[in-house]
């Protein structure tokens, strides 16, 4: 009899029986009775190529926890399936000048052997491929269900787009100002796209997350920062004087961005009577009106907005002269100090891109107020 483990005679073996056996597939509610049940989902790969041992941590991880519900009486469903409808995929078959469909059923097959020797918990009945019909017909179903009830709309809104992939990124996706597969510059470009109303759900999302009293604290924060709901008050800022170059026609909304109230959301209204100016975004249309009208802040203007998504302390601005009623003070009201073009707001949909800065009570941001360059 062998004394050592031989895991190329051994393991074989057992995973044949395992498959004969059928001892990873989910049952039926007929089999499972009154059986509690699990369900294990790590998230698919991209077949783009082939595994690595990133991919063999990740889903030994799965694999425990799928295991440790077995061995305690659960009927788990442990599914695996394929990212395989998107853009790296394409990409990655252009590359190596192959068509796509053939590229990518290739690759999940191949794959699939690679997964083969872990041994893996896996129900492969229920295998998941993105790209087939009978998968994103579902999804399509789903939305229109969604389009029906209102919960589906589109609007333009800024993205981060990857002039290599000629794809849209998500923020996590972006590192240091390049992508994070291609690793080219991104570029900001405003887009109409489909958004889902999950605002209408922000309330019950978090009061869910203090129920979810085993996830780590900082996972918990984590999505309640995605959630991103933020409690405040809208100010509206009256402008004193605008200068005679920026244009008075109203637009097709009857509004007039040179002489408009500025608004601005703030979660510290308590705070307002320090305010000393205020920071208009790169891509608020006042900023947008006077860089078209003044050189030096078409200059600047364009190098914030090229760099906005780099995450970084450097702050860059121009000092306009708007100048500003405090909206507490009335009928004569005290004139704020100008408006900081291009300054610390990255995007107009932060704060609705317009904030005010408490600059003369707090020294480090006294010191973004001091780098502001001259009056136009």
């Amino acid at each position: 009899m062998a004394t050592r483990y031989n895991p190329k005679e051994t393991e074989p073996k057992w995973r044949a029986a395992w498959e004969r056996a059928n001892v990873f597939r989910a049952k039926s509610a007929k089999e499972a009775g009154d059986m509690p049940k699990a369900y294990v989902l790590e998230m698919f790969p991209y077949p783009s190529g082939r595994l690595h041992m990133g991919h063999v941590r990740n889903y030994a991880m799965g694999d425990v926890v799928a295991r440790y519900r077995i061995a305690n009486g659960y009927n788990v469903l442990h599914p695996m399936g394929w990212d395989a409808f998107g853009l790296p995929a394409e990409n990655a078959a252009i590359e190596r000048q192959a068509q796509p469909r053939k590229w990518t059923l290739e690759n999940i097959q191949a794959m699939k052997d690679q997964f083969a020797p872990l041994g893996l918990s896996f129900d492969w009945s229920k295998e998941v491929t993105t790209c087939e019909p009978d998968y994103y017909e579902q999804q399509q179903r789903i939305f229109l269900k969604m389009l029906e009830n209102d919960l589906v709309y589109r609007r333009s809104a800024k993205v981060n787009w990857d002039p290599v992939e000629n794809t849209v990124l998500a923020n996590e996706q972006v590192v240091d100002g390049r992508g994070w597969r291609s690793g080219a510059v991104v570029e900001q470009r405003e887009l109409e796209q489909w958004f889902f109303r999950i605002t209408r759900y922000g309330d019950d999302l978090l009061a869910a997350l203090d129920t979810l009293d085993r996830w780590p604290d900082k996972v918990r924060t984590m999505q309640g920062n995605w959630i991103g709901k933020s409690q405040g008050a809208k100010i509206w800022w009256e402008i004193a004087h605008a200068p005679d170059f920026l244009p008075r026609d109203k637009d097709g909304q009857g509004r007039n961005h040179a002489t408009d109230p500025i608004e601005v959301f703030t979660t510290r209204p308590d705070t307002l009577f320090g305010a000393a100016f205020l920071a208009l975004a790169p891509d608020h249309p006042l900023t947008k009106q006077i860089a078209k009208s003044r050189p030096g802040c078409c200059e600047i203007h364009g190098r914030v907005r090229r760099a906005w998504h780099v995450r970084s302390r450097h702050r860059e601005g121009r000092e306009g002269r708007r100048r500003f009623r405090h909206p507490r003070e009335a009928p004569v009201r005290r004139q704020l100090g100008a408006a900081s073009l291009g300054g610390e707001l990255r995007t107009l949909d932060l704060r609705l891109g317009r904030d005010f800065r408490l600059a003369r009570r707090r020294p480090a941001r006294h010191r973004v107020c001091r780098k502001i360059r001259p009056a136009l």
